[in-house]
């Protein structure tokens, strides 16, 4: 039982950290000390996706659903739900790139919009 907690947690701060490196830019228009933080995850996942490699997390979750006496993902919320977003069955090398482009894209235009309201509050404040 305590493994397959465990590989839970495991998915979920993997579920997590994909929804930061996508949408986390938007994090720094709050708070703007994440930026190194950010840009580490994003380069981190669009490295991971670009050179088909796996992410470390797959591997230790696999190895604690094995420990965890089980066969595959049971029906769960986290595995019903969770696992068909992180873990596709059709994922093909180009879509994979796709997923770098999208994240390079979408982190782009985050960029630009906290770069923009930077340059606005010291405009106002000067």
């Amino acid at each position: 039982m305590l493994y397959r907690f465990l590989a839970d947690i495991v998915l979920v701060t993997h579920f997590a950290f994909a929804v930061f490196t996508l949408l986390g830019g938007l994090l720094l228009l709050r708070y703007p000390k994440l930026m190194p933080y950010h840009l580490a995850a994003l380069c981190w996942a669009v490295i991971v996706q670009w050179a088909n490699l796996i992410c470390p997390l797959t591997p230790l979750e696999n190895h604690l659903r094995v420990l965890g006496h089980q066969d595959g993902y049971a029906a769960g919320f986290v595995e019903h739900f969770v696992l068909k977003v992180m873990y596709p069955d059709d994922l093909t090398v180009e879509l994979r790139y796709l997923i770098g482009m999208v994240l390079v894209a979408v982190n782009a235009a985050v960029y630009m919009l906290v770069i923009w309201r930077r340059r606005a509050a010291s405009g106002r404040s000067a």
